[in-house]
């Protein structure tokens, strides 16, 4: 597990844009945290990274449920926050997306059980005082652990 202290808004969209530009199509993150712990920020740099235009705002999909981003390949940022579980999920066809050409950055992934990916990427975020986030990343095979690896190396560049 990697884990990244972050002082301010702006620090946590840099770490999400530098993970933005390693992720591929079919790659699932599952984004983790108590509400206002950052998520969105962290969305909204992993949207930068994959090159998806400022004109577009990335915002937390609470009641839409899924926004896709147009970028070097699709991004479709879910909020899960108001689904039930893996039917709710289903019903709404939202597992096509997960291994799709795409990336699937899962907001509330804990509302999925037996259709969370086995290949994934956990990202939990939490309060370290009013501006700080710590971001820890546990990559959940072989393929996330490469990008965490690069990652840091990117990372610890500057």
């Amino acid at each position: 597990m990697v884990r990244i202290d972050s002082g301010s808004a702006e620090e946590t969209e840099r770490i999400g844009a530098i993970l933005g530009t390693l992720l591929g199509p079919g790659d699932f993150v599952a984004l983790r945290g108590e509400l206002g712990a950052g998520k969105t920020m962290f969305a909204k740099g992993v949207a930068k990274g994959m090159g998806v235009g400022g004109a577009t705002p990335v915002v937390s999909p609470t009641y839409t449920l899924l926004n896709i981003h147009s970028g070097r390949i699709p991004l479709y940022h879910f909020d899960l926050y108001r689904l039930c579980g893996d039917d709710d999920v289903i019903e709404l066809g939202f597992v096509d997306y997960f291994s799709g050409d795409g990336v699937s950055l899962v907001e509330w992934p804990e509302r999925l059980s037996s259709e969370l990916p086995e290949g994934r990427l956990e990202v939990s975020l939490s309060y370290l005082g009013d501006t700080g986030r710590r971001v820890e990343m546990q990559p959940i095979s072989p393929r996330f652990e490469k990008i965490v690896t690069e990652f840091l190396r990117v990372y610890k560049k500057g």
